[in-house]
Order: C-alpha cells, then sequence, then structure tokens
C-alpha cells in the first residue's frame, strides 16, 4: 500500500502522534513517464509495471489504477499529466496521457468520490488535465493566461509548490548536484513558478498552499507566496479553508468555527505584519490536544 498510507493510519489508531494525512498512495503515471518507478534502473530489472505500480497505458488501464487506490484505502488520486524536472528524462514538459485516459481516469476517480490532483509543469498536458476536470494543478510552471481562464471555468486550484522550486533553482548551481539532464530543467524552475502564481492570483485563481518538498522550512512557503504578490491574509486561507474544501473535509477542517475541530496553530507575532512570524510555531493543536515546540 505504501508509507504514506501506513503512516496515516497508525497516526488514525494512535500508535505514533502525528498530523492529519490524505494520501494518494502511488501516483499515476504513464510507461516511462515522471510517475513511472522504474524510470533509471537496469534494463534486465526494469520489467514492465501496471496499473497495480501506477503506471498506465489506455482507459482500461486507467479504470483499474484509480480502482486499486481506492482498494488501498488512498484518499485521493495523484496523476503526472507532465513531464517532471527531477525525472531523468530530456522534458519535462511533455503531455503524458491522451484524452482519453483522462477521461477514464476522472470519471472512475468521481464515481469513488476520490479528488485528482495532477502534477503538471508544461502548458499542454495541463491543459488536458484541467479540461477534462482534475480538482487541482500542483506546480503549474508554464501556465498561461488560456489556462488561468480554463481553471476559473473548471474550478480548478493552483497548488504553487515554490519552496521546491526555488530549491531545485539554487541546487542547480552546485556543480554535479543533479545529473546534467535534471540540471538544465532544475535552473529554469524557480523563476518560472513564481511568474505562474503570479498570474494565477492576479487572474482569481483559487490557490492552495503546498511545498512538494521534505526540507527542514516547508513554512517558507508562505513568504514565497507573498513575494510572489500575495496578501498575507490570503496564503493563511491558502493553506486553511482552501486545503480544506480541496479535500472535502471543509465541514470539520480549515476554520475555527463550533462544531468543527479544534485544530489551531499559535504563533508568536502578527503574520499580517510580518508573514515570516507563520515560521516561529508556538504550538500545534490537533482536535484539542496541545503539541508545543519545546525550542
Amino acid at each position: 500500500m505504501g508509507a504514506t498510507v501506513a503512516l496515516r493510519n497508525a497516526i488514525n489508531k494512535g500508535v505514533v502522534p502525528g498530523p492529519r494525512i490524505f494520501t494518494a498512495g502511488r501516483s499515476i503515471a504513464t510507461t516511462g513517464g515522471h510517475g513511472d518507478p522504474t524510470n533509471g534502473t537496469r534494463e534486465d530489472i526494469m520489467g514492465d509495471p501496471g496499473p497495480k505500480e501506477g503506471v498506465i497505458n489506455g482507459p482500461y488501464d486507467a479504470r483499474k489504477a484509480v480502482r486499486q487506490r481506492y482498494k488501498e484505502t488512498s484518499d485521493l488520486i495523484k496523476i503526472t499529466a507532465t513531464g517532471g524536472v527531477m525525472s531523468v528524462a530530456t522534458s519535462g514538459q511533455n503531455p503524458q496521457f491522451t484524452d482519453d485516459e483522462l477521461e477514464a481516469i476522472i470519471t472512475t476517480a468521481r464515481e469513488y468520490g476520490l479528488p485528482v490532483a495532477a502534477h503538471a509543469h508544461g502548458i499542454e498536458g495541463m491543459k488536458r488535465a484541467i479540461r477534462a476536470g482534475v480538482n487541482s494543478i500542483e506546480h503549474g510552471t508554464f501556465l498561461d493566461d488560456e489556462a488561468v481562464e480554463l481553471m476559473k471555468q473548471k474550478g480548478t486550484v493552483l497548488v504553487p509548490t515554490l519552496t521546491v522550486a526555488e530549491w531545485a533553482t539554487e541546487k542547480a548551481k552546485e556543480e554535479g548536484y543533479f545529473p546534467e539532464v535534471v540540471r538544465k530543467k532544475a535552473a529554469e524552475v524557480g523563476p518560472v513558478t513564481k511568474k505562474a502564481l503570479e498570474r494565477a492570483y492576479k487572474g482569481g485563481v483559487k490557490i492552495v498552499f503546498g511545498t512538494d518538498f521534505s526540507g527542514d522550512n516547508n513554512l517558507g512557503e508562505f513568504s514565497l507566496m507573498v513575494k510572489a504578490g500575495m496578501k498575507p491574509m490570503d496564503t493563511i486561507i491558502a493553506a486553511t479553508l482552501n486545503a480544506a474544501e480541496l479535500q472535502r473535509v471543509d465541514d470539520k477542517l480549515g476554520s475555527i468555527k463550533a462544531g468543527k475541530l479544534a485544530d489551531i496553530v499559535a504563533v508568536k507575532g502578527n503574520p499580517m505584519k510580518d508573514i515570516r512570524t507563520m515560521e516561529k510555531m508556538m504550538f500545534v493543536m490537533k482536535n484539542g490536544k496541545i503539541y508545543k515546540n519545546e525550542k
């Protein structure tokens, strides 16, 4: 089932303390696509992964992959609609699903009540995914004005992930950190992703907070979003209410209201005056229980 499903279950059962996890489990990709788990492995051990491993070719495979994620108790579906920056592949932008594959994924996901998130850098694959009805675009790197209008028409939200984009561009400056094929893509992604958020925000697209990163300062995303032109309060709404709405749990999470779960954070200072205050958590309350930062 995957580590994220197991960790979510362990937290929910009280075996270990932790945050609320909504997991997609394995992402769904095409053969050789950004999420194909055998990319870069030796040919003699590469094999031919299929829907169970999250690799599809055609509508039949697509439906089976979604149903497999449901069987594994995923909370949502994640697809890799375009190439990726970290893939050991020349293009990070090419579309990776046909229209009939996307239609099969999204129709099946809706039947099982699962939102669909689409990793997307390139504009053609992004637009295909938006037209097909995905709920969110992750990254949206080369988003243009037409995509902004499509997102507003379809109610698609943007999760800009500025943290990982900035990290990749900085690491691309270090000789030998990435293979050359990855370095070329990473070098440009930071500034372009920032411009994509500016365009989407000014164009009226709903924004949801996300980092796509496992580093030591995911909360730095707030200040990056403000630098890209967002108002401080809008970044907080993106991380709370908008995120809850995207995951369809806004009836119990995302805002402070009678009858909702007591999930609250406290910070030292006023984030409306200095958004970097959001990086100084004093405590986290989950369902009424306080977890303090002892540092």
